[in-house]
């Protein structure tokens, strides 16, 4: 069974009336979008039903191969969404960062989340981004003004 059978399946047995279209993200990981008359009751409060069907689907292909690839499961572009979403708002506060130069702690947010916060500014010359390890009980990230690189004195 296919991954996108076997979350129609699912889908179908939890009473949803779905079509699903299967692509790649960057990564190079199968994209499974639903759409859906019901795609709010899916998505669920902040994403955590589909991160659910999500965790579940990968869980059920990992039983019958355990090298099967990642899939990713999103409704209606809910993902790519909230991704936008969440690095325009950090944005916000890292220009908060840049003109008074003290540092800012963000709420706690998953590893997916965290990740997406941290590629964002991966490049940015002004401003770091630091978070303990997974280990850590905290899952915050705190946004740092970068110290400027000095310079080496020239010996004449």
């Amino acid at each position: 069974m296919t991954p996108k059978e076997l979350l129609d399946t699912i889908l179908g047995y939890l009473g949803f009336v779905v079509q699903i279209e299967e692509s790649q993200n960057e990564a190079g990981n199968l994209v499974l979008q639903i759409y859906t008359e019901e795609s709010r009751r899916l998505i669920g409060r902040d994403g955590e039903t589909l991160e659910a069907l999500q965790f579940l689907l990968n869980r059920l292909l990992q039983t019958k191969d355990k090298d099967a690839p990642k899939v990713v499961v999103d409704c209606e572009m809910y993902r790519s969404m909230r991704e936008d979403r969440i690095v325009q708002r950090v944005r916000g506060l890292a220009e908060r960062v840049r003109a008074t130069g003290r540092s800012l702690q963000l709420e706690p947010m998953n590893s997916y989340e965290r990740r997406i916060v941290h590629n964002a500014f991966k490049d940015d010359p002004d401003i770091a981004t630091w978070s303990p390890s997974d280990s850590a009980r905290i899952k915050q990230i705190t946004l740092l003004k970068r110290q400027a690189k000095k310079e080496p004195a020239n010996k004449e």
